[in-house]
């Protein structure tokens, strides 16, 4: 089954020739030249996964991304401008999944997607875990939620995975090369901060008044700190 990619972006001859670079490599493409197009699009329901522009000539991607975050967690990649690390920053913060500088390579394009698309469809094949307790922190797997002193957590599909290998080591030090890998499902570049904006967004969700609960161990990676009688498992 091919993967369905909705492309927002309004430079026509960038939309097209990444249209054609996709469908090439086997994708299913719906192109969406504006922000509301592109959300009358997704709202249709045919998509795995949205590839977004930030600048779109009738709103801002970042507030389509809202919308899109509003309505589900629809994985979505950013098309950002090359050194604008404030545009990734807020991207991140809404929600995004990842993000490419413009002008991007079209094979890059496509790694960034199929890791996306990879981490989602594991989550969804492995078999079903028994729900988790870390201290005030509850993981259901089945319903890939988490809950933080039985309120709902809103997190990415990425900032699931990042918070699910975390746990998964618990208490011990995860490497970022580590993380990166397992979490976002590509290498740890040089100044590349995509994984600590995931890291600091993680540390907002989960309770500004406890930022320790995610430590960074300086040279080496994360950690989410837990005391051995924080870890439960549910049936």
């Amino acid at each position: 089954m091919q993967n369905r990619i909705l492309l927002v972006e309004d430079d026509e001859e960038l939309r097209t020739l990444l249209a054609r670079y996709l469908t090439g490599q086997g994708f299913e493409v719906r192109e969406a030249e504006s922000g509301g197009d592109g959300l009358a699009l997704a709202a249709e329901g045919m998509t795995d996964i949205v590839v977004l522009d930030i600048m779109l000539p009738d709103m801002s991607g970042l507030d389509v991304l809202r919308e899109l975050r509003a309505r589900n967690h629809l994985p979505v990649l950013l098309l950002t401008a090359r050194g604008d690390e404030t545009d990734r920053i807020v991207g991140f913060e809404v929600g995004a999944d990842d993000y490419i500088p413009k002008p991007c390579n079209p094979r890059e394009l496509v790694a960034r997607i199929q890791a996306v698309l990879r981490r989602v469809a594991w989550d969804h094949q492995t078999d079903v875990q028994a729900d988790r307790v870390f201290g005030d922190l509850r993981v259901e797997p089945e319903q890939r939620r988490v809950l933080l002193r039985g309120d709902p957590v809103d997190l990415t599909a990425t900032e699931y995975e990042v918070l699910q290998v975390l746990l998964a080591h618990a208490g011990s030090v995860v490497r970022k090369t580590d993380l990166m890998q397992w979490a976002l499902g590509r290498r740890l570049a040089a100044y590349d901060r995509t994984l600590d904006m995931h890291i600091s967004n993680l540390r907002r969700k989960l309770g500004p008044e406890d930022p320790s609960r995610i430590e960074t161990v300086r040279g080496l990676g994360y950690s989410y700190r837990v005391t051995e009688t924080d870890v439960t498992a549910t049936d």
